[in-house]
């Protein structure tokens, strides 16, 4: 029906068409860009209409630029911004929309544009009529109209949502699938006709069982030169695959996917508004956890796992998390190349947190979460052997009564692993071959004439004879490697007795470090620790079956003191040396009650020498060092200190004759100087002081140079040759 064009004339007048026209043209997706072309066309047509209503062709403007963007207001529209400008600037007259959807589909843009519009005196134009936003009926009527248009995009995306979830419900919900998993076209789904792409999935499920890492499954598949299969496009067979090297996203995208398992699953992402980037259009999508997921339905697919290995795999991989919100939550992390036996099993006692490995002279576990959260000081930096040493004999107790013969599965595992390699370049050969003779058909098949054609298939020739050549070399390199060793009698017998042999097997360098943190992570849950003195470490082992088992480690500390006891054994060592014993003797006494040293299990001789120095316990020969008398005779020390001279000066007195024999003597059995103690011998050594320092006195006075600085020189040097002579 033709509107009726008399009204909105009156509402159009020369200064309206004195501006532009914009026809503004949107579409909500890329799909119906593509698809509803009809639509586009429709739009356009309202040119037309701007033309009857008086606007110049030349003055008439269409806006274009937000086709294939929804007006949700989830997202910016740069042709949207243009439009407002403009209608700020006081460059449009009229704006035409189809419908108001058209213009936006929430009442936030739809009013703010109706507000300029109103200001600006721009009208509102569609299929309807012409409206003056600065009218009340107008300004009503478009205000019901955005409101509508609001409420209808909100029905239709729940009408929507409502018939693809009983769709997902029923199962029959269409979404797509792997690689290794095909849709015919009666909707049924089978796995991948091609075996090869079959193995390569199934042999990256089989090393991750294996190995227990996605990112030594990646180590494994670049050593090995094995391709991932990629899907390209919707269709089936050997086109629409391509073979691509390997990365850790992929493998994680193989071992996270359930429908591997067999299992129809939707919801396991969702969008996240806060998450929105300006300029993006499509929703930033986040992974929901497992428990938020809306549909699962086992046995909808062919599987290449079962459902239960499928949870097993994502606990694993969520086991082996390391980032810190994941670690927090009781990730372990992968086992590594490193020598600490614990890494990601010791909890921190104080603060429950997962301690960190520090490589030095010896590795170290410590707990530096309250310092990166709170600033607070790290709660433990505690010795690594020595924990590991008690929990390692904890493991060998707790195995001891089982027999755990694992030869057979070990022979079997690498003779399996050899097969599906072998396999695969099998395949891949003739996987090279398939291609290079469909790609030569193609090749003669074509018309000589058509060149351009000709050239293009010469090419493709080419690349597929090169990588037939290549993965024929591959499998040629991989039929020259050497068989696995095969295993000494020793070995045999080692891991048929495993439970007896583990101890000795376990220093050898047949274990490496990944493969003893595998077997002490099959039994054992987590290691808590907490240090409750300088050299005690409080150790409790939570094993798998939810027991736990305690004990107090001794770590070796900096220093003596820290010893606990070390009172108790400085006053033995006392007691020891006061009854005539040796350092070693003492040392070795002190070893069976049950001492230590700071750094060994035993106490060292040079231990109690450092406990003796320290007290000044010394021996006979040298206690006349530190005593002033010995019975009832002056020493050296002690008679220097009673005349106030040093010893040096008795020494000289002995030497010079002044000290006769009779008043000095030597005592046996090591010949310690004593001089007798008579009032006498004291009156003439203290005359013999005075008359040494009288001497250097007046010998520092004997002359008086003219130059002052050397006069201050002479006189220390002359007091210092006086106080020479005195000594001596």
């Amino acid at each position: 029906m033709t509107p009726d064009l008399s009204l909105s004339q009156v509402k159009i007048t020369p200064r309206h068409l004195d501006r532009k026209a914009v026809i503004y043209i949107r579409q909500s997706s890329p799909k119906q860009v593509r698809e509803h072309l009809d639509s586009q066309l429709t739009q356009r047509a309202l040119v037309h209409r701007a033309e009857d209503l008086g606007w110049h062709p030349e003055r008439i403007e269409a806006f274009d630029g937000d086709l294939g963007q929804s007006a949700a207001g989830l997202q910016e529209r740069d042709d949207f911004k243009a439009l407002a400008a403009e209608i700020a600037l006081g460059h449009v007259g009229i704006v035409f929309g189809w419908q108001v959807s058209r213009l936006a589909r929430n009442n936030t843009e739809w009013y703010q544009l109706l507000d300029l519009a109103a200001l600006f005196g721009t009208l509102i134009g569609d299929t309807d009529g012409v409206y003056d936003p600065c009218l009340y009926n107008d300004r009503l009527l478009l205000g019901l109209k955005g409101t509508m248009s609001e409420a209808e995009h909100y029905l239709l995306r729940q009408r929507l949502t409502a018939g693809r979830l009983s769709k997902v419900r029923r199962g029959e919900y269409v979404q797509p699938l792997p690689t290794g998993l095909v849709r015919l076209s009666d909707k049924s789904v089978i796995k991948e006709p091609d075996q090869q792409i079959q193995h390569v999935i199934g042999l990256v499920f089989s090393k991750f069982e294996e190995l227990g890492s996605a990112f030594q499954v990646l180590r494994y598949c670049k050593q090995h030169e094995i391709l991932l299969p990629r899907r390209h496009g919707n269709g089936v067979g050997p086109d629409h695959v391509r073979w691509r090297p390997p990365s850790e996203e992929a493998i994680c995208a193989i071992l996270t996917n359930p429908a591997y398992a067999g299992a129809f699953v939707h919801g396991r992402r969702t969008s996240d508004p806060q998450r929105q980037k300006a300029g993006r259009w499509t929703p930033v999508m986040v992974r929901r956890p497992m428990a938020e997921w809306q549909c699962i339905i086992q046995d909808a697919y062919p599987a290449y796992i079962s459902w239960p290995q499928y949870l097993a795999n994502r606990a694993r991989l969520s086991d082996n998390a390391t980032r810190f919100r994941e670690s927090a939550s009781g990730a372990r992390g992968a086992p590594r190349e490193g020598a600490a036996l614990l890494q990601g099993l010791v909890t921190c006692g104080c603060c429950g947190r997962q301690m960190n490995v520090a490589y030095r002279r010896r590795p170290r576990y410590v707990c530096t979460s309250m310092r990166r959260s709170y600033a607070e000081p790290n709660c433990a930096h505690l010795d690594g052997p020595s924990i590991e040493a008690f929990v390692v004999q904890a493991f060998f107790a707790a195995i001891a009564p089982a027999q755990l013969e694992t030869l057979d599965e070990v022979l079997a595992q690498r003779q399996l692993e050899r097969q599906r390699l072998e396999t695969y370049h099998q395949q891949q050969v003739r996987h090279a071959r398939f291609a290079a003779t469909l790609a030569r058909r193609r090749y003669e098949h074509v018309d000589p004439a058509y060149r351009l054609a000709a050239a293009e298939l010469e090419r493709e020739w080419d690349d597929q004879l090169r990588a037939l050549r290549q993965a024929e070399e591959a499998a040629e390199r991989f039929a020259h490697e050497p068989d696995e060793p095969t295993l000494t009698p020793e070995f045999r017998h080692q891991l048929l007795h495993l439970s007896q042999c583990l101890p000795d097997l376990w220093g050898s360098p047949q274990l490496r470090h990944p493969q003893r943190k595998a077997l002490l992570r099959s039994l054992i849950s987590r290691v808590m620790v907490k240090r409750t003195a300088a050299d005690r470490v409080e150790v409790k082992i939570i094993w798998a079956s939810g027991h736990f088992s305690e004990g107090v480690v001794i770590p070796p500390v900096g220093s003596q003191r820290q010893v606990t006891g070390y009172d108790t054994m400085v006053e033995r060592t006392r007691q020891l040396w006061a009854q005539g014993y040796s350092d070693l003797q003492i040392a070795d006494i002190l070893s069976r009650e049950g001492c230590r040293s700071a750094q060994r299990e035993t106490v060292l001789a040079k231990t109690v020498m450092k406990i003796r120095h320290r007290h000044h316990w010394v021996s006979p020969y040298h206690q006349h060092r530190f005593a002033d008398k010995i019975d009832e005779q002056w020493t050296i020390r002690g008679l220097a200190r009673e005349l106030g001279v040093e010893s040096g000066w008795v020494y000289n007195r002995m030497r010079n004759g002044f000290l006769s024999e009779s008043d000095v003597r030597r005592k046996p059995p090591h010949g310690n100087v004593l001089i007798r103690n008579e009032a006498t011998l004291l009156t003439r050594l203290r005359a013999e002081v005075k008359r040494s320092r009288r001497l250097r006195r007046s010998a520092a006075t004997a002359s008086i140079p003219p130059d002052p600085g050397k006069s201050l020189r002479q006189s220390v040097d002359g007091e210092s040759s006086v106080s020479n002579c005195a000594m001596t």
